[in-house]
């Protein structure tokens, strides 16, 4: 066995990194850097990484999103929820160009509908870092009356009808 099968360790700042196989945890393989003695995963610097889902359900629901355009019909087909499905679409946004040659390769997706992915991913992980005004969700702001005076009464009759003259 060569240490080219083992991966690298991820802490960028182990100056010497030496990974050896530790066992393994629910039935993923775990390794031990001796350089820096961090303990880590297959999946480590991957979007799957601490995730209990299996890839191929992240992929599948990721692949629905994609090509419904809608979190809520991946909820309903998969069966997780749209919020995990937002945070699945979070972790893979930040390891874009990486899946983006998955998405090509493996499932052999157009150059189209993986910028429409992108741009779905974009709008959506958009959506949860702006910030909220201040006054969404104040019960004042939701039951306060109108600032705006009432209606001015309309004057008896400014024009008189042909009929009544």
């Amino acid at each position: 066995m060569t240490n080219q099968s083992l991966p690298r360790c991820p802490n960028p700042a182990c100056d010497k990194p030496h990974v050896i196989r530790n066992g393994s945890s629910g039935g993923r393989r775990r390794y031990e850097c001796r350089g820096c003695g961090r303990f880590f995963g297959d999946t480590a610097g991957t979007p799957m990484y601490r995730l209990h889902t299996e890839a191929r359900e992240v992929a599948q629901a990721l692949l629905i999103v994609m090509r419904r355009g809608s979190l809520r019909a991946a909820e309903e087909i998969t069966g997780h929820k749209y919020e995990t499905i937002g945070e699945w679409l979070r972790r893979a946004s930040e390891h874009a160009e990486a899946l983006t040659a998955v998405l090509t390769q493996d499932l052999h997706l157009s150059t189209v509908e993986i910028d429409e992915f992108w741009s779905f991913v974009q709008k959506k992980t958009e959506n949860r870092t702006k910030p909220i005004p201040a006054h969404v969700g104040d019960v004042s702001s939701k039951t306060a009356p109108a600032v705006s005076s009432p209606p001015a009464p309309q004057a008896a009759s400014a024009t008189i009808s042909s009929h009544e003259r």
